[in-house]
């Protein structure tokens, strides 16, 4: 059941309404019967899997409190367990792929199976998070839950269950514990919430949806353009995976608003960073946080040598990449990110000799707009590891960035020839600005959309309202004759 969907209108509201109008003791309950029901819309047998690791998990922690002489072993294997469910339909073919290519490098028969299995949506997330809350009850920092009603609804609840954020336990599960005590609808947290999902609606229907046509279009077919178009394909598909993953996570975090739930956020205007460092601050910050606290950490982190330091940052990256796909591209496209950072670590003593001697001014408008400039341009660079389906098209595609020279298709309307016509790619334009202004605003003033929207005078706040839900049907991609498009962290 898509966020974009038909399903998805007619199933949010029921669940609203029964929500406030059944009595508070049943809310739980209710909440984890539709959570339940929205995964098994994707696939009922996967169900099974979801189940499996809130029971995994549900069971270890209380086993990892009650034996404390023991508890390292209760959380390993909990955590092997609960990894293995991930790592037996996210990796198999992987692995079996890389065991192949070293028995052909040393002429050794390999194994003769191989794997084509449905990736189940949402497994890497509900994974993590599971393990996030097993590894807090090891280290002390919250109790086990012992109502498995309320720990199976902190795993699944279905706002953010199949693309995030990947919440915490700390911030989840109290919530979960005082949603009986909220006897009415707050009106100001629902009208907060139906904004932020109509502007993830727009995020995704007008501005995503159209940039994976320009994107798709240069990427399926790079060999056929140069170096602009080429930039403009790599630029494009990165505002789109922007558009598109921030639009699931406002919809995530306007449903909850409207439950009574506060998510936490998961994107803070990343293409405005002025380092790669900041860039992940900013950027999946539920992963990020996760990586940081549950690897990175653990590892060392910066409490050793510099050399140690290194390597954890790019065992952390590698991870990461790993985490977004089983191929070597996304493991290319971590360890890249994790290069970015060593580098930028290493080149910092030499950069502020040179500011230094040239009297740099690093809070004047020219240089913040320098470095995000550069920070933008590596982050896209590296986007292109991403989209590629293999590393060798990817090489392929810079290969051709830096060698076919196409200045003429600045001019010449090929732009109008990439799968959208004027018309569309105005309405494109227009939506980008748009999400520039709320990008300026959210970055100026540290405020959401939806908070800004709500604290202006009330004809204000009704035409905006009015007119996102108007592009949103207008110009969104909608109705029978239009296909949908699933969200992009769908697949990771």
């Amino acid at each position: 059941m898509l966020f974009n969907s038909w399903q998805f209108l007619l199933f949010f509201p029921i669940v609203l309404l029964l929500y406030y109008v059944l009595p508070v003791k049943f809310r739980r309950v209710w909440l984890l019967v539709c959570s339940l029901f929205f995964y098994a819309c994707w696939n009922v047998k996967y169900l099974l899997l979801l189940i499996a690791s809130i029971l995994i998990t549900y069971f270890t922690a209380i086993l990892t409190e009650r034996f404390g002489n023991k508890r390292k072993t209760l959380m390993i294997i909990g955590l092997i367990a609960d990894f293995s469910l991930l790592v037996f339909f996210k990796y198999s073919g992987f692995l079996l792929n890389i065991i192949k290519d070293i028995a052909d490098k040393f002429n050794v028969p390999g194994p003769g199976l191989s794997f084509d299995i449905l990736l189940p949506v949402g497994i890497s997330f509900y994974v993590f998070q599971s393990a996030g809350y097993l590894i807090d009850v090891y280290r002390g920092d919250i109790k086990a839950e012992r109502n498995i009603v309320r720990y199976a609804l902190f795993v699944s609840f279905f706002p953010q269950l199949v693309a995030g954020p990947i919440e915490r336990s700390k911030n989840m599960l109290s919530q979960i514990d005082e949603m009986v005590n909220e006897k009415k609808p707050d009106f100001d947290r629902l009208r907060s919430g139906f904004i932020c999902i109509m502007w993830g609606l727009f995020l995704k229907l007008v501005a995503a949806d159209r940039l994976a046509v320009l994107a798709d279009e240069v990427f399926d077919r790079y060999y056929s353009y140069g170096t602009f178009i080429l930039i403009l394909g790599a630029a494009a598909f990165s505002l789109q995976i922007y558009c598109d993953f921030a639009s699931y996570s406002t919809i995530a975090a306007g449903s909850a608003e409207m439950l009574g739930f506060t998510l936490m956020e998961n994107f803070e205007t990343p293409y405005f960073s002025r380092s790669i460092r900041e860039f992940w601050r900013r950027w999946h910050i539920s992963l990020s946080t996760w990586f940081r606290d549950y690897l990175y950490i653990p590892l060392g982190g910066n409490r050793c040598s510099k050399i140690r330091q290194y390597v954890n940052i790019m065992i952390t990256f590698l991870v990461s990449g790993l985490w977004h796909g089983a191929d070597w591209s996304f493991v290319f496209w971590g360890g890249l990110h994790g290069l970015y950072q060593i580098l930028g670590d290493i080149i910092k003593p030499v950069r502020d000799r040179l500011e230094s001697f040239f009297h740099t001014d690093r809070e004047s408008f020219g240089y913040k707009l320098s470095e995000m400039m550069i920070t933008t341009a590596l982050a896209v660079f590296a986007w292109i590891f991403f989209r590629a389906p293999s590393i060798g098209n990817a090489f392929s595609y810079i290969g051709r960035m830096f060698t076919h020279f196409d200045p003429w298709t600045l001019t010449d309307k090929s732009i109008y020839t990439l799968g959208l016509d004027v018309t569309e790619m105005h309405v494109l334009w227009a939506s980008l600005l748009v999400i520039l202004c709320v990008g300026i605003l959210r970055y100026k003033r540290r405020i959401r959309i939806d908070r800004f929207i709500c604290s202006q005078g009330g004809l204000f706040r009704a035409v905006t309202v009015y007119l996102l839900i108007m592009a949103v049907i207008i110009y969104g991609k909608y109705g029978p004759s239009e296909e949908l498009k699933a969200f992009l962290y769908f697949r990771f």
